[in-house]
């Protein structure tokens, strides 16, 4: 089958579209033919070589997270989905096996292919709605999953001000709707070429990415892009019994922030305990989880794909269609 390649620890700018064997589902997996698929941080930052230490990558290797997507074969066990099933998710390469959660993990063999092999029990897949097309499906697992979780952590009020650091990407862009939609007032950072688009998803103001033009006194910061060892900027923004919620690695320790007074909170959630894709689906599928596509792809031009993920701005997300 054909899929993005990487061979060895490097930039995306070494990763090939080739020929790799079709991976076969074993007990409890299931078979997709994909349809689509979108590009997410760990798909460069794991064969870069980054994480080498501690989740090393076995090659070659078939990157790919989120994806959309036909069940063409069922392992013995499956009784959550059949072939011919049009479902679409979110799963981690298998050497990420010991960060995936510890109930149900979701792992496969990388999504930028023509088929893909997925674990069929865990709440990261989920029945595609109707209505909802395989782009639009396949940009929204991960970003709607954080999305999803940051507003359950953050707790936010109407009325309430809150800045978005990093809004223009696709977590960015799922999110600041939300928060618009609990009657919060976001202040989204941007560049001016996307500005008009963060205000049409209900960014009150927009402003640069720069930390001196941050508002000051702001009920919530969302920290969605910068290191989380670098948020004292972000901190100083908040009121005193504020929150700042990353998403970033490494792993926050509260006094990084020089502010005792501030709440902070690392979200992520690896065992789906504040929703999984099924609610993913009914959010989007009610309107209340709108996807920004960026760009899109063939996957003769997955490899380029990531190219541009690391090497270019990007707003919402970039989709590689099979």
């Amino acid at each position: 089958m054909k899929a993005v390649v990487v061979t060895g620890y490097g930039p995306p700018e070494e990763y090939v579209v080739g020929d790799v064997p079709q991976p076969r589902p074993g007990p409890g997996q299931i078979l997709v033919r994909i349809a689509a698929a979108s590009i997410n941080p760990a798909d460069v930052r794991l064969p870069s070589g980054e994480f080498r230490d501690t989740t090393p990558l076995p090659f070659p290797h078939v990157p790919g997270n989120d994806f959309a997507g036909t069940v063409s074969e069922a392992g013995p066990g499956v009784t959550a989905f059949r072939v011919g099933d049009e479902i679409f998710g979110q799963a981690v390469p298998r050497a990420l096996r010991a960060m995936a959660g510890a109930a149900r993990p979701s792992l496969s063999t990388g999504s930028l292919a023509e088929f893909a092999v997925f674990e069929a029990d865990t709440p990261f897949l989920a029945h595609r709605p109707a209505g909802l097309g395989v782009e639009e499906a396949a940009a929204l697992p991960t970003v709607g999953l954080t999305a999803r979780a940051l507003m359950a952590t953050a707790a936010v009020r109407p009325g309430e001000t809150v800045l978005v650091v990093g809004a223009t990407g696709g977590v960015g862009t799922a999110v600041v709707p939300m928060l618009a939609a609990a009657g919060a007032r976001v202040v989204a950072t941007s560049t001016d070429a996307d500005a008009d688009v963060l205000r049409a998803l209900g960014a009150a103001e927009t402003i640069g990415y720069a930390e001196s033009g941050y508002p000051a006194g702001v009920d919530a910061a969302f920290n969605l892009t910068l290191p989380s060892d670098r948020l004292r900027g972000v901190a100083a923004a908040v009121r005193p019994g504020g929150r700042v919620l990353t998403i970033t690695f490494p792993v926050p320790e509260p006094g990084w922030l020089g502010r005792p007074d501030v709440d902070l909170r690392f979200v992520l959630d690896m065992d789906g305990t504040l929703g999984g894709m099924r609610e993913v689906a009914d959010l989007a599928a009610g309107g209340g989880l709108p996807v920004t596509i960026g760009r899109r792809y063939t996957l003769d031009e997955g490899a380029q794909a990531c190219v541009d993920f690391a090497r270019r701005h990007t707003t919402g997300k970039l989709v590689v269609t099979m």
